[in-house]
């Protein structure tokens, strides 16, 4: 691992910068990825708002990448965080963290009080950095949001994606980011768990594998979606089919996520949303 006080963040500014983000996309998506952004786009990008920066090691390698770009949205100046990448020897230096945070800080020098952004619902690290490490709030699930992207990464499954809502300068977001994710509320915690049904597919604890109507509900995500895929790829399609369906019907009836919880075991994941207006 990288000693992290050496490490430097700072904007993408050269075409050796540019480049290297690049070769970097294609390093974490693979080669053959469709929606690479190019050269061009992550330079002229920043002229208008967008944030294109990476951090690099003494030697000027890039070892991880944050890019997004800012507009108008509901009238109101936003950001579309489009991506972030890590190369695995430094993802223990908590560089994905410490990008997010640079980009708040350029987005708030700007003047943007807002950001978005997608991840796939099914990967249980990212939804508990995303909402338990950020404070991002989950707002609308996209069904196949990218269609087809040539990347192993998405192969098997349609690219579903959650997309949440940064309010940089809410205090719950800036408790979290000082204070970390407070506890879930105890309503949560006997909470009924939505899960798809079937011995492949079961969870330890679950209550049921219908769409419950309750004040708190638990929908579970596989602990491991990556494994999953590989190894028993119809499991992760069902998982996927019931994951959708539930958030599509509990958002529709005006739930909101308070929450993600990943068991001590490792063995399980879940979301938890409630109707009483309690949001992340």
């Amino acid at each position: 691992m990288p000693d992290v006080s050496e490490i430097t963040l700072r904007p993408l500014e050269t075409h050796d910068d540019f480049e290297a983000c690049i070769r970097l996309q294609r390093d974490t998506w693979g080669p053959d990825f469709a929606d690479v952004v190019p050269a061009t786009i992550l330079m002229v990008s920043q002229r208008v708002g967008g944030v294109a920066a990476g951090a690099f090691d003494v030697n000027r390698r890039l070892l991880g990448f944050v890019f997004g770009i800012s507009g108008v949205r509901d009238g109101r100046r936003a950001h579309w965080s489009n991506m972030l990448a890590v190369r695995p020897e430094a993802r223990q230096a908590g560089l994905g963290r410490r990008l997010k945070l640079y980009q708040r800080d350029r987005l708030l020098e700007l003047g943007v009080e807002i950001a978005y952004w997608s991840f796939d619902p099914l990967v249980a690290k990212n939804a508990s950095f995303n909402v338990n490490g950020l404070g991002a709030v989950p707002v609308e699930y996209v069904v196949n949001m990218y269609g087809d992207t040539d990347s192993p990464l998405h192969r098997g499954l349609e690219t579903d994606r959650l997309v949440v809502e940064w309010r940089l300068t809410d205090p719950k977001v800036e408790a979290i980011l000082s204070e970390g994710r407070p506890a879930l509320p105890s309503q949560a915690e006997d909470a009924p768990i939505v899960v798809p049904d079937g011995p492949t597919g079961s969870t330890p604890g679950v209550r049921s594998p219908e769409l419950v109507d309750n004040p708190w509900v638990r929908l579970a995500v596989p602990p491991d979606i990556a494994t999953m895929k590989a190894t028993c790829p119809d499991d992760a399609q069902r998982w996927q089919r019931v994951t959708r369906r539930a958030f599509e019907h509990y958002f529709s009836c005006g739930y909101r996520v308070a929450g993600f919880a990943l068991a001590s075991d490792g063995e399980r994941a879940w979301y938890v949303l409630s109707s009483d207006g309690e949001e992340g």
